[in-house]
């Protein structure tokens, strides 16, 4: 299982290859249709296709002469997961700094705030 999730970070990684999966998300597209926004050679666009569906996050249907890729999100799901657990980590540590700047207010006088000057008297 940590080759797909390598291989999903390593798609994800490339904002062509992100593009597309949301261009996929609305609906299944042929891959002319997938390389069209991009200045990019059909052949490229078969390279990042390719290795969106080495990742899994892609399904692609041979209808005829065209090539019609569909979405296929689930792969996503092991790298949510494994994002979750640095969500958890931020989460404690957040809470642990805000405790602290809490307490430290607490601990910490009121301060006054300085008159305002006169408008004359200000630096430029």
């Amino acid at each position: 299982m940590p080759d797909r999730l390598d291989a999903v970070f390593r798609a994800l990684a490339d904002p062509t290859r992100r593009a597309m999966l949301r261009s996929l998300s609305r609906q299944p597209r042929s891959v002319g249709e997938l390389a069209e926004p991009f200045d990019i050679s059909l052949a490229a666009a078969s390279k990042h296709i390719k290795a969106l569906e080495r990742a899994g996050l892609v399904q692609r249907e041979v209808q005829g002469r065209t090539h019609v890729c569909r979405l296929d999100a689930r792969p996503m799901h092991a790298g949510m997961e494994w994002m979750r657990h640095y969500e958890q980590f931020w989460n404690q540590k957040l809470d642990v700094l805000e405790s602290l700047l809490r307490a430290e207010d607490r601990a910490t006088p009121a301060r006054k705030t300085p008159p305002p000057r006169p408008p004359g008297n200000r630096k430029r």
